[in-house]
């Protein structure tokens, strides 16, 4: 037992894609639900930037987390996260997107350029990008901004002619933002980011927050909660072997 179940606390974990201030507004309605549905106390929880995220799983200072498919991969074998839960439906996709009005239209026109990522461990919003950059040779300078919204806000004024993200950060911002913003690139699909538990929560506990996680789907409160996280298809049940096919890749950025 860590030392928020010692408390009577659980402590949801959420990847920093966007400011904790964002991720707050979106996620807290989800912890109250959960709190709720399985008489557990939950805490909404994130960091700084991806890389203290990282140190805090490696750490196990989270109960429940939500963490993109490469992290999933790597804490999973190291600290024995094991999966949950995930999006119904979803193959995350890498983008790369431009000002709406930008010349440029492929990643070959990238060439020698800087271009914004939030973090080097970021699965589709860095990962993805940059290796088929480098499939194409096309030479990059890489500039890391901490969060999804700090590419798509350094794109937009024009701070840096391109940017890596994914589609639904991209969808969940403020139009003022995204009106300024336009798709030159999307990569192909993968198993999307992960629910997964620390060893610590026991199989009673992982099994409630599973199904109370599935349950939001046939509920209105539910269908709400899940419209603000970007979750428009729903949530299903997850098994560790989902995301062979992102072990299958061989990525090796984090060394555990």
């Amino acid at each position: 037992m860590n030392m928020a179940q010692a408390e009577g606390m659980l402590k949801l974990g959420v990847v920093p894609q966007q400011s904790a201030s964002s991720l707050a507004k979106v996620w807290v309605p989800l912890t109250l639900f959960l709190s709720n549905k399985i008489g557990e106390n939950i805490r909404f929880e994130t960091a700084p930037n991806i890389p203290e995220f990282e140190k805090r799983v490696a750490a196990g200072m989270y109960d429940i987390v939500y963490l993109n498919p490469y992290h999933y991969t790597i804490f999973s074998k190291s600290t024995g996260l094991r999966a949950i839960a995930k999006q119904k439906g979803k193959r995350i996709k890498g983008i790369v997107v431009v000002a709406r009005d930008s010349e440029l239209s492929s990643l070959e026109m990238l060439n020698n350029a800087e271009i914004a990522f939030p973090a080097p461990a970021a699965f589709a919003a860095t990962i993805l990008p940059q290796a088929n950059l480098t499939l194409r040779d096309i030479p990059f300078t890489p500039s890391y901004v901490s969060s999804h919204d700090s590419v798509y806000a350094g794109v937009a004024k024009g701070f840096f002619v391109a940017g890596g993200g994914i589609e639904r950060t991209l969808s969940t911002l403020p139009k003022s933002v995204s009106n300024k913003l336009k798709v030159i690139w999307r990569s192909e699909g993968y198993t999307p980011h992960a629910f997964a538990v620390h060893p610590s929560v026991s199989d009673e506990t992982a099994s409630h927050i599973q199904n109370a996680l599935v349950s939001l789907n046939s509920l209105d409160e539910g269908k709400q909660i899940l419209n603000r996280l970007g979750f428009n298809t729903g949530i299903i049940k997850g098994v560790d072997s989902d995301w062979d096919d992102v072990r299958a890749l061989n990525i090796k950025i984090i060394d555990l």
